[in-house]
């Protein structure tokens, strides 16, 4: 079934038939896992498990920026937090995510002064109403949003504002599907790769880790439609037993992406590894400030560094839920010691977080 227009992605008897057709052609048991917090939402919202037969299984991957920033970078958001004269700006997700002692959320109510801001550019603003204090931006996400972060150092530099930094905590997406497939224990027959990512970076992206790894890999969209279409696709390579890397999403992702992003990203950061949370290091994920913009760079100017302790906090399944080895039932926390109402780890913190969809969803 091929869809051509946006509002077809949200028709239930479109919807219905993607379902009865793969439900007509799954014969192996597989496990599919999505890498975007955006698709599982969207996942456990329409209720797309229940039109599925028993033999697919949806497992939700490290698709949550916030819940894959490593235990040791949010210590060293709390750091700068605690750094007399500094203003802290973050993304909301990132206020309640428990650090080894302390979280954001918890500095703000000692007084420290922390702010929820919606983008890079609103904390550009912050630092230029305050040009007596030092503004730092806390750097959390993919490829979608780094390009925005970078060109907010751009600007900074332009206006010549000396009190904005960025503190770079990004991560990139496809080596991380590689570390997921060399991982001991992890089972994964087929990936839903992210839309929001791919629409930055392109199908080309992805080709270096589908040579080196041939498995059955869409990229989709957000709409019921476009997740089921997905799910249609990868079973029927599955089935025939011949992988490919498939565009799923092309009224949005091309194979080029977006080289104006991509640029302005890649002129600002340089690829560097990078500790996830439960996956550990992993070489060229990372995305930190170049030399030339080392004047922005909160890690060189405050010497604030992410500590080498434990990649989570103890106790807490988050790491092998972002990987598919566990479920958020299987956690011996979840909706015990850990419910949205007190988070242990950022998967029941995060409005993308898996333990969060599932205590909402499947409560």
């Amino acid at each position: 079934m091929t869809i051509k227009h946006a509002e077809e992605y949200r028709d239930p008897e479109i919807s219905q038939s993607l379902a009865e057709q793969i439900r007509r052609i799954s014969r192996k048991r597989i496990r599919l896992m999505e890498v975007c917090g955006t698709h599982t939402m969207s996942i456990f919202r329409t209720g797309i498990r229940s039109l599925l037969p028993d033999t697919i299984s949806l497992l939700s991957g490290p698709g949550c920026p916030v819940c894959v920033t490593a235990q040791g970078e949010i210590d060293a958001f709390v750091e700068l937090a605690r750094e007399n004269g500094v203003i802290v700006a973050t993304f909301g997700d990132l206020m309640r995510v428990p650090g080894t002692d302390s979280s954001l959320q918890k500095e703000r109510a000692t007084g420290r002064d922390v702010r929820v801001v919606y983008s890079s550019f609103d904390a550009i603003e912050i630092a230029r109403k305050n040009l007596g204090k030092k503004v730092v931006f806390s750097g959390v996400g993919f490829e979608t949003t780094a390009p925005t972060i970078a060109a907010s150092i751009l600007s900074a530099k332009e206006m010549n504002l000396d009190n904005y930094f960025v503190y770079s905590a990004h991560k990139r997406v496809p080596p991380a599907l590689s570390a997921l497939m060399e991982m001991e224990g992890v089972k994964i027959d087929g990936f839903i790769l992210p839309g929001h990512v791919s629409v930055i970076i392109g199908m080309k992206a992805y080709h270096p880790f589908f040579e080196r790894h041939p498995i059955p890999c869409v990229v989709a969209g957000f709409e019921p439609g476009d997740i089921l279409q997905a799910i249609h696709m990868l079973i029927s390579q599955i089935e025939s037993g011949t992988p490919k890397l498939e565009n799923g999403y092309p009224r949005v992702v091309t194979d080029a992406g977006n080289q104006k992003a991509e640029k302005i990203m890649k002129d600002v950061f340089q690829t560097v590894g990078a500790v996830w949370r439960g996956l550990g290091q992993i070489p060229e994920s990372g995305l930190k400030i170049r030399d030339e913009f080392a004047a922005f760079d909160a890690e060189k100017v405050f010497e604030c560094r992410s500590s080498d302790g434990p990649t989570q906090t103890t106790g807490c399944a988050c790491g092998d839920i972002l990987t598919g080895r566990k479920t958020p039932p299987e956690c011996r926390l979840y909706k015990k010691a850990c419910t949205p109402m007190n988070p242990v780890g950022p998967c029941m913190v995060s409005s993308e977080g898996t333990c969060a969809a599932y205590y909402r969803f499947e409560a």
